[in-house]
């Protein structure tokens, strides 16, 4: 049990979320500013290249998500849609607002959040509460992952104590500092670490 936090499976929507956000990890959290970018509408890569072979019902969580997230390749839809550049926690700050990276091990991009989904402690994998785009040619966004969001015990403001789990993984935590349960899925670029990896070596930021 995870207290208020549950899954929610359906059929598809059409509807979709994507966080974008920027930080550095090093020895510890840097959050920076970051422009916000158009993308442009990229080729939709097969579901062959993109979604492994787990079981019937993973495959079919994974290419739901896609299908519900289609929309969003435009950061404009994603926008529109309620989505945002980062995200105002409980002390009014706006966080995760950078291209965020990793020293070694690759980068995730922008993360565009919705913040209603993520203060409302459900995930449901056909509603990810942040699009992560990650930086294209001449300043453009490309569509590269979901992201499953629901605050922690120690998050601003504070959430739920046991982690949650959508598409048949568990969430983790990542980064202390901001508390969030957390799980990518790059269910719209290649990521040779893996589907549900935080990182992917394919991924620069600027």
């Amino acid at each position: 049990m995870f207290e208020n936090a549950r899954v929610l499976r359906g059929a598809t929507t059409g509807r979709s979320r994507v966080p974008v956000g920027t930080t550095v990890f090093g020895t510890g959290v840097g959050l920076l500013i970051a422009a916000c970018f158009h993308a442009d509408s990229p080729s939709s890569p097969t579901d062959d290249e993109l979604i492994p072979i787990f079981d019937r019902s993973a495959n079919a969580d994974l290419a739901g998500a896609r299908q519900a997230t289609a929309r969003f390749h435009s950061v404009d839809a994603a926008i529109a849609a309620g989505y945002e550049l980062g995200y105002v926690n409980g002390a009014g700050v706006r966080i995760i607002t950078g291209c965020i990276a990793h020293p070694t091990d690759g980068a995730m991009g922008y993360h565009y959040f919705n913040k209603s989904l993520i203060d409302d402690l459900i995930v449901d994998e056909l509603k990810p509460e942040g699009l992560v785009y990650a930086p294209g040619p001449n300043g453009s966004l490309k569509l590269a992952a979901v992201e499953y969001v629901v605050p922690g015990a120690a998050s601003n403001p504070p959430g739920v104590s046991e982690p949650p789990s959508v598409l048949g993984m568990e969430m983790h935590i990542l980064v202390p500092a901001v508390g969030f349960y957390i799980l990518h899925a790059w269910v719209w670029r290649h990521n040779p670490s893996g589907m549900f990896a935080d990182w992917n070596p394919e991924v620069i930021c600027p």
